[in-house]
């Protein structure tokens, strides 16, 4: 993608509004829609959703690369990270990937007009509990020190979290 992308991301430049609020909406409402997105996926009673969208600037992409992909980021990456909570006995790992979707597409939807060298990469699930398989963590996120296993996004730009639910 171009410099020019992020920036227009972090200043909140874009003429459509404010990239990561919106992307943050569209995960929100892409979660509570995922059994009518993905056919034979039943719905569940979602009772939290936290979305964390925000920017990760070109001098800290680096720590994050194994949990990203090796996809190339030398002008920072916009990165999104979905916390999906239900009381019913299934595992929510479809919910919090349907957000991950939703608000990156979103997001590229929004800077097409800037870079259509856009590069959606890396969605995974990091942790995992409940449902018939039980307690899954990526090995990746498991080597993280208890305190840093989610994705940090910059301080001094547009980290946002939002919770949505039933």
């Amino acid at each position: 993608s171009k410099e020019r992308t992020y920036k227009v991301i972090t200043e909140n430049l874009n003429k459509k509004g404010d990239v990561l609020g919106v992307a943050r909406i569209a995960g929100i409402m892409a979660a509570k829609r995922c059994s009518d997105i993905i056919p034979l996926c039943h719905p569940i009673p979602i009772t939290k959703i936290t979305l964390n969208v925000g920017t990760i600037s070109p001098q800290n992409v680096m720590p994050i690369r194994n949990l990203l992909g090796s996809y190339m980021m030398k002008h920072g990456v916009a990165a999104v990270e979905a916390r999906v909570h239900t009381r019913g006995q299934t595992g929510v790992e479809m919910e919090a990937l349907t957000a991950v979707s939703g608000a990156c597409l979103t997001i590229y939807d929004m800077c097409k007009a800037v870079d259509k060298d856009m590069v959606i990469s890396g969605a995974r699930v990091l942790y995992k509990e409940g449902g018939r398989s039980g307690t899954y963590v990526y090995k990746d996120f498991a080597k993280q020190p208890a305190g840093n296993r989610f994705i940090n996004m910059d301080q001094d730009v547009s980290s946002r979290e939002s919770e949505g639910g039933e």
